[in-house]
Formats: structure tokens, sequence, C-alpha cells
């Protein structure tokens, strides 16, 4: 434990480096699928692109990315990062949670675009691509202002 405590600004940059990527992606991806269900005919090679494109971003980008800052953040954690007694620690996690949660609802409709069964318009992506950033703010906000 004490060497993880040496090394805990390196831990910590690392975990804000992977949530940079992470949110890239998370932002990036339902505006793939805005252009993708708007412009590609399912079958045609505008679809196959998209699809290259989704399946790289989630399986090179986000899926690591997601990985690792979790990891880093439970190293935090197991390290006494987090106030378990401030209210500011909870909505963090809650809203990490729902951040995985959407990473997860995205990599789902990523299969159903493969199998060419996508259901949702390009305005539902518009407005789904607004999740992340409002959990982002949420946990920013909490985590640096810390207003409960």
């Amino acid at each position: 434990m004490e060497l993880l405590n040496n090394f805990y600004d390196w831990i910590k940059a690392v975990h804000i480096m992977a949530v940079i990527a992470w949110m890239a992606g998370l932002f990036y991806l339902p505006r793939l699928y805005v252009y993708h269900v708007e412009r590609a005919a399912v079958g045609s090679e505008l679809d196959h692109t998209f699809q290259v494109m989704e399946l790289k971003l989630l399986r090179v980008i986000m899926n690591p990315a997601m990985i690792v800052a979790w990891s880093a953040g439970l190293v935090m954690i197991g390290l006494g990062a987090f106030d378990w007694g401030s209210v500011w620690a909870w909505v963090k996690i809650f809203s990490v949670i729902a951040m995985t949660g959407a990473h997860g609802w995205m990599a789902a409709r990523r299969k159903e675009f493969a199998a060419g069964k996508n259901t949702r318009s390009g305005r539902a992506y518009r407005l789904f691509n607004e999740v992340p950033t409002v959990l982002m703010v949420l946990i920013v906000v909490a985590v640096v202002v810390r207003p409960f």
C-alpha cells in the first residue's frame, strides 16, 4: 500500500487521461450513430464504413479507456481518495455508474447497427448525446467544487 501511495499522483494522472479518452468516445459515438442512421443505407458500403469506425472506437479507445479509468479510480478509492461520508463522493460514484451504463447502451446500439436492426432516429441519438455531457458536469462539479 505504501508503494501505491508513493505513486498516487501518477495514478491520478493516468485516471484523468483515461477519463478524457473515454469521454471523447462517449461524445463521438452517438454523433457517428446520427450520421450512420441519416446517411447510410443498410448493407451499403457507407454502412460498412460506419460499422468499422464504431467498432474500432469502442474496442480500441472506449473500452480500454473505461477499464483504465475504473481501475485507477478504484485504486485511488483504496488509497483513501474518497470521503464516503460526503455527498460529493456518492454523486460521483453514481454518476460514473450511470456513465458506464450509457457506455453499455451505446455498445448495444452498435450491435443493432451491425445486425442491420437499428430502430432509432438521428434525433434519438442526438438527444442521447447529451447524457454523457450531463453526467460529466455532475462528476466534475461534485469532485472539484464539492457543493454538497
